[in-house]
């Protein structure tokens, strides 16, 4: 009797991706997606729901040639906050996770969330089925709904997330905006200086041969760039792809990614800018799960992993050994060199206070300020230096390009 009851456990669970249409009792067609075993579970979920169901059908195997868990961090952002009206509505949980992956346009976050609502009405807490994802809800975010299970504060946790994520998406664009007007403006001057050198120098070189007169230098070294890159524009092309390879083996190696992250926060420019989006985001994570609940020690190991800096996460993982010890917060946090002893000394006040995750929050705000000012003042002080620069390269260029013609023209007079 024990193996019937096992096969039949086994096919029980066995489940299947259906596409469904239904008609509300209003007459209006509903379309979606639900996982179950057969089509006769689909047409009972669908009428529990209370839609009429009018066709449901296997859906088409896909083959996923995607990196990564093809979620963005504004599409967590979005089912963070409709997930939180929905539970503080007063709706069951199993009934938002349904409405949410309905009407999902991103078919991978569907997907995962469909996955977590067959955990959850097998009996898996919500936090769980969450841990079951990582490359779409993190620890941070693992943890702090289990905080709010626990609690029964789930609505207010998920409120709190997702103004965390808010502030969170806002600072990493003020980064990408000072890094992307750079880049382009770089990659612009490279691709004009290349197109120059290997298909209007030529031409000029062709011409200049003719004149079989002694070239000024500054043309001499224009036309020698031209038949340099002419020649070697293959060994060039590998060498710069191997730089770019071995910058990213090594920052994907543990030793590799302890120097670089140490170097880039010492770095004149970008350095200070790169310091103070870590402190924002670690005041702003460490506050967020203190005031949700989550103990300090656990607090610290989840904000760590979530530092984006191997240098930031390796001071907080020291200052966590040191609380396990019984110290206080303040010391260890300037021992370690990495924070600012004006951020140090208010983290200080608002543990003697009680009050540590108000006072982090607002360290938080005041460095998202900071980095505003930063941003802004990065692009002020780059956008002309590299305007000249791609200037100079252009006139550099057709100065270089006409001196013959000019030196040809006195000679005639």
């Amino acid at each position: 009797m024990a193996a019937p009851a096992q096969k039949q456990a086994a096919v029980q669970k066995k489940t299947t991706q259906w596409l469904w249409e239904a008609k509300t009792k209003g007459g209006e067609t509903k379309k979606g997606e639900m996982e179950a075993g057969d089509a006769e579970a689909v047409n009972a979920r669908l009428k529990s729901l209370g839609l009429n169901p009018v066709k449901v059908k296997k859906k088409p195997y896909e083959i996923n040639l995607s990196i990564g868990s093809g979620v963005t961090g504004k599409d967590i952002l979005i089912f963070t906050r409709q997930f939180a009206t929905m539970i503080d509505a007063g709706l069951p949980l199993v009934q938002c996770l349904d409405i949410l992956g309905t009407q999902m346009d991103n078919p991978a976050f569907k997907k995962v969330v469909f996955a977590i609502k067959g955990k959850v009405e097998q009996g898996s807490t919500f936090a769980d089925a969450l841990k079951e994802h990582p490359k779409v809800f993190d620890e941070l975010f693992v943890q702090l709904c289990a905080a709010g299970e626990v609690g029964g504060i789930l609505d207010t946790i998920l409120n709190r997330l997702a103004a965390y994520r808010e502030k969170a998406e806002k600072l990493k664009r003020k980064v990408k905006s000072a890094m992307t007007y750079p880049a382009i403006v770089i990659l612009v001057a490279i691709g004009v200086t290349a197109l120059l050198l290997l298909k209007v120098t030529p031409v000029f070189a062709k011409m200049f041969a003719d004149f079989g007169s002694a070239l000024p230098a500054p043309t001499q070294f224009v036309v020698d760039m031209s038949e340099w890159l002419q020649n070697y524009i293959i060994h060039l092309l590998v060498s710069i792809g191997s730089v770019v390879f071995f910058f990213y083996y090594t920052y994907n190696n543990p030793k590799g990614r302890k120097i670089l992250d140490k170097v880039i926060l010492k770095m004149p420019l970008f350095g200070p800018v790169i310091r103070k989006v870590a402190v924002a985001r670690f005041t702003r994570t460490l506050g967020t799960m203190i005031s949700s609940g989550v103990p300090i020690l656990d607090a610290l190991d989840v904000t760590a992993k979530t530092a984006g800096n191997r240098t930031v996460e390796e001071a907080i993982y020291f200052v966590r050994g040191k609380i396990a010890e019984g110290k206080n917060i303040a010391g260890p946090l300037l021992e370690t060199g990495v924070f600012p002893s004006m951020v140090v000394q208010m983290i200080g006040v608002g543990e003697a206070t009680g009050a540590m995750d108000a006072m982090l929050n607002k360290i938080a705000d005041f460095y998202d300020d900071e980095v505003d000012t930063a941003v802004a003042g990065l692009t002020a002080m780059i956008e002309p230096l590299l305007m000249v620069f791609l200037g100079g390269v252009v006139g550099g260029f057709l100065i270089a390009m006409y001196l013959p013609i000019f030196s040809i023209a006195g000679a005639i007079k």
